[in-house]
């Protein structure tokens, strides 16, 4: 019944039950009868649904039916119609509304398909097919549509055929009460929108669209007459009605509570004879209207479900249900209008239908009711008898339409043939071969695949060559593990499948590998004896060993030796079944290979996979620490060389790695150069490494009027070697060429070296840079100098030089450059500080920067005087911006390498951003507009981007669409915010 899984010689179950007995043909094939979907006679033509255009094809055999206007929309000039060739290969393509109602209209009347697609029509409207539309919506909007493009034509019965189809005429009529004076306000209406909710009839409807409504209180009518507001009645007054009365029902209501549209499930019931006569303003006019069709909407939600149309045929008077591609004709007791399940409705949903009378329908899912205005006998007698002709140039398509379905029909036919026709040959090839598939006993035999055999057996796949090279083992031999996924046939067998199918390579008796076997067997035999081998070596290892004897072995290696030999065995194992357990012909690629060895290397370094390396040096010898190592008998190596017969071997009298020892000796000794090196230069200038005493421009010392200028990065260096001077390497040179331009000029001013440059330099006394002489290579020495000056009002000037001199144009470079870099950021950090209004507002000034950078000498914000406004919303334009410097009044002014102060002593602060309470942070990009950074805010404060004022360094931010860069917003920034 099943075939033996493992088994190769079982043959049963492998595909065989298909082909074995008597076969219908028609299992041969996939392919449905194409006749299933030709036109059956005297039968309508249905629409495809697109996805969830039902709605769409409701109304269409709703129009169609219509064959006043079938026949009329059949009149229309179609040039591009009349000229298509209709041998020509080229399908035609209707570009206007018009154009595609028609083709579609002849389509569904001598078209041969069961059912035509309506894609084109759909598209030209722009219509979603994955989004259900208001189907009530979808009516008017295309009525109104196509009357626009008929009136283009120039045929006046084309042009008014809607109008005369669709359209009455109503009026808004108001009458005040005071003086009776009534205004009335013309419309003309395509359909009646009938509120259904508190209603059982239909004529209920009719007549609350109809009463009077009253306007009284806040709801008064201003009266022209008494030119004053006054209570007053309005009412709909019905002049005239259309040939087909549309009345939407309005089942799609708004609900308050939910926010959301909801579905009336109210019964209305309905009468096939309705007379308009006594809503109509002229009371002796004849409107008595019959039912023609019914629109109904399955389902409990306003947003999904099904549309069905039922339908009344204008000439044999038969009803119909319209269910896109599915048409079926009601009678007996099929003839229930309006009547539809819901789609998973729930039952409790669910009321009792009401009884209704003859010549009456009740339904709970019907949204809109067609009616055909009843005529005098003859007329409608001949009405009937109107036989709607196909226009011959539509024809002519339709016809070409139709050719091309017999085709198609004709090639599905063939196809079925071709099926039927391969798949009895392939019969006769199975009963010919299977039954010579067993090999007897004593007889020559082969392997074959047994997913190929299965292939072979399986009909709907092409079979394919015979590939047995993924059976191979290392040897080129059939591997033994892989003799499940064969099977053993006759050699007759295998020659014909060969010598039909092709394939390499054969796997005969002698295919079969003994060395893989006996490789399998050495390792179970070894797993077998790990466990007895491991009680004994942990008894062993515990006795004392000669220090003249013995092995060294990893203390690592020893304690998870079991496992590492059980791991080494399933390796061994997993090579007998291919390297990854991939067979050959199953390679991975080079990229995976190379990512999974580097993956296997970390893991083997990481656990000390490899036995007994863990004690082995760089150099490949014995490791100097004995720590990490322990000397074991001679027996108990040679039980663990059993399962690592490559492991490193060192005997108990073997000398550590020379090199080893020669590179220990020299790291002592250079550990110790470098910590009387690093206490040397520690005593020589304690007070920089300890940022002591140190020098700053804000207050210059008075004891010198030289100091010296290196990197800060070079002090960084030298402080890291200090510390640790085992493990770091000491600084060779002072490095002040990255000070300096091209040119061998300086690249800081005065100004710069006091705010932003100051993080790059650092400032010396002579002293200390007599020192630094000493230790370090100097490739350039820059020095600052001052002299003083006194002026007659006592104030002291000092003016300040460089040697070497400020290189003007590499320094307007290096500040275009770094300006550049603030417009063009990404991933930056500014501050977000909120303002209140009549509170006091802590601003922090551009800090005085301390070159040491020490954060431990960061000092406390200075606070400002009660009641001091924010600076960035009260400066004046033309006043001066507030110098950031320790006192206001300080100024500077700068002449190429010489800078000129007037200084007075104020507080040294720190670099470093502090943050205030009512300040965030946010990330920003250069290129982002003021518009989304405003975002930003309102998600961070809550408040709306209309009630933001923003300002930054004094000047307010107000074009939305301008870029941060732009608007002068530069990483760190701080942005007042009110």
């Amino acid at each position: 019944r099943r075939n033996c899984k493992g088994n190769p010689n079982c043959l049963v179950g492998i595909g065989e039950h298909t082909w074995l007995g008597e076969i219908d043909e028609n299992t041969f094939h996939s392919i449905d009868d194409p006749n299933s979907e030709r036109r059956d006679k005297n039968t309508f033509v249905g629409l495809t649904n697109l996805g969830a255009t039902c709605y769409v094809n409701t109304f269409l055999q709703v129009w169609f039916h219509n064959l006043e206007l079938r026949q009329t929309l059949y009149l229309c000039q179609n040039s591009r119609a009349e000229e298509h060739d209709a041998e020509d290969d080229t399908d035609y393509e209707p570009q206007t509304i018009c154009e595609h109602l028609q083709y579609l209209f002849a389509l569904l009347q001598n078209s041969n398909r069961r059912y035509i697609d309506p894609s084109g029509l759909v598209k030209a409207l722009g219509l979603d097919t994955g989004q259900q539309q208001d189907a009530q919506e979808f009516s008017k909007l295309f009525l109104s549509l196509l009357e626009d493009t008929l009136l283009k034509q120039k045929n006046p019965s084309v042009q008014n055929i809607i109008q005369q189809q669709f359209c009455g005429q109503c009026a808004y009529v108001t009458v005040c009460n005071q003086c009776g004076r009534e205004s009335q306000l013309l419309s003309r209406f395509y359909e009646l929108e009938l509120n259904i909710q508190g209603h059982k009839q239909l004529t209920d409807c009719v007549t609350e669209f109809l009463k009077e409504e009253k306007l009284e209180g806040d709801n008064r009518y201003f009266c022209e007459s008494c030119q004053s507001k006054q209570n007053a009645t309005r009412k709909i007054r019905l002049f005239s009605l259309p040939r087909i009365l549309n009345l939407q029902l309005m089942r799609f209501v708004f609900d308050r509570q939910t926010g959301h549209k909801k579905k009336l499930n109210t019964y209305i019931s309905f009468p096939e004879i309705v007379d308009m006569g006594p809503y109509m303003e002229r009371k002796d006019e004849k409107c008595v209207y019959e039912l023609s069709a019914v629109l109904i909407h399955r389902g409990v939600s306003a947003y999904s479900g099904h549309y069905i149309a039922h339908v009344r045929d204008a000439r044999t008077k038969d009803w119909y249900k319209f269910n896109d591609e599915e048409i079926e004709k009601m009678e007996g007791k099929k003839l229930q209008l309006g009547i539809e399940e819901d789609i998973a409705e729930p039952s409790k949903s669910q009321t009792r239908k009401p009884k209704c009378s003859k010549g009456f329908h009740c339904s709970r899912n019907s949204y809109m009711l067609v009616y055909k205005r009843q005529v005098e006998e003859e007329v409608e007698k001949s009405q009937s008898e109107i036989n709607v002709q196909v226009p011959d140039f539509l024809q002519k398509l339709v016809e070409k339409d139709n050719r091309k379905f017999e085709e198609w029909c004709a090639e599905m036919a063939e196809m079925r043939k071709q099926s039927v026709d391969k798949g009895k040959a392939k019969h006769e090839e199975v009963k010919e071969i299977y039954e010579l598939l067993p090999a007897e006993d004593g007889q020559p035999y082969e392997f074959v695949p047994l997913e190929w055999l299965q292939k072979w057996l399986d009909d709907s796949t092409v079979t394919k060559s015979i590939d047995n090279s993924k059976f191979l083992c290392s040897h080129g031999k059939l591997h033994p593990d892989k003799v499940e996924d064969v099977k053993r046939i006759s050699q007759k067998a295998a020659t014909l499948f060969f010598s039909r199918y092709k394939g390499s390579p054969r796997l005969d008796g002698s295919a079969l590998c003994q060395k893989c076997v006996v490789e399998r067997c050495r390792v179970l035999r070894l797993k077998n004896q790990l466990n007895e081998d491991y009680k004994v070596i942990s008894n062993l290892v515990k006795a004392a060993v000669d220090s003249n004897e013995g092995y060294w072995i990893g203390k690592a290696s020893l304690r998870s030796w079991r496992q590492l030999a059980l791991e080494q065995l399933d390796e061994k194992e997993e090579e007998t079944r291919h390297t990854n357990g991939k067979t050959n012909g199953e390679g991975i690629s080079l990229e995976t290979e190379e990512a999974l060895g580097n993956r296997k290397d970390e893991e083997d370094a990481e656990q000390n996979l490899h036995f007994n390396e863990d004690i082995l040096c760089s150099h490949g010898g014995l490791c100097i620490s004995e720590i990490e190592r322990k000397l074991v008998s001679t027996e108990v190596w040679n039980r663990l060389k059993v399962y690592f017969p490559k492991a490193p071997e060192f005997i108990s009298n073997q000398e550590s790695c020379q090199k080893c020892q020669t590179l220990e000796r020299e790291d002592e000794e250079n550990e110790a150069l470098h910590k009387m090196m690093a206490n040397d230069q520690k005593t020589a200038l304690l007070n920089l490494f300890q940022d002591k005493n140190r020098p700053t421009l804000q207050k210059w010392p008075q004891e010198s009027d030289v100091l010296y200028i290196v990197s800060l990065f070079f002090v960084e260096e030298w402080k890291k070697f200090i510390r640790r001077p085992a493990r770091c390497n000491p600084v060779s040179s002072v490095g002040n060429s990255a000070l300096l331009c091209p040119h061998g000029g300086f690249m800081f001013t005065y100004d710069s070296m006091i705010k932003g440059d100051a993080k790059l330099i650092a400032l010396l006394w002579p002293s200390e840079w007599d020192a630094i002489s000493r230790f370090f290579l100097v490739d350039q020495p820059i020095k600052l100098s001052r002299r003083m000056e006194k002026t007659q009002n006592d104030t002291v000037n000092y003016e300040y030089h460089t040697d070497p001199e400020l290189c003007l144009e590499c320094r307007e470079g290096l500040l275009f450059q770094q300006q550049r870099d603030l417009r063009e950021y990404t991933q930056a950090t500014i501050y977000i500080r909120k303002v209140a209004d009549n509170k006091m507002i802590v601003k922090e000034a551009a800090p005085d920067l301390n070159v040491s950078g020490s954060d431990a000498e960061d000092e406390r914000e200075e606070p400002k005087a009660e009641g001091e406004s924010d600076p960035d919303f009260n400066q004046s334009n033309d006043g001066a911006k507030r110098q950031k410097l320790s006192n206001p009044s300080t100024a500077s002014s700068i002449s190429t390498s010489t800078f000129t102060v007037h200084q007075k002593p104020g507080a040294r602060r720190s670099i470093r951003h502090r943050k205030v309470r009512g300040e965030k942070a946010l990330i920003v990009s250069a290129n982002q507009t003021l518009k989304e950074l405003k975002i930003q805010i309102m998600h961070a404060f809550s408040v709306a981007p209309f009630d933001q004022n923003l300002s930054v360094d004094g000047h307010y931010l107000t074009d939305d669409s301008a870029t941060l860069g732009s608007l002068g917003v530069i990483p760190e920034s701080v942005i007042y915010f009110k």
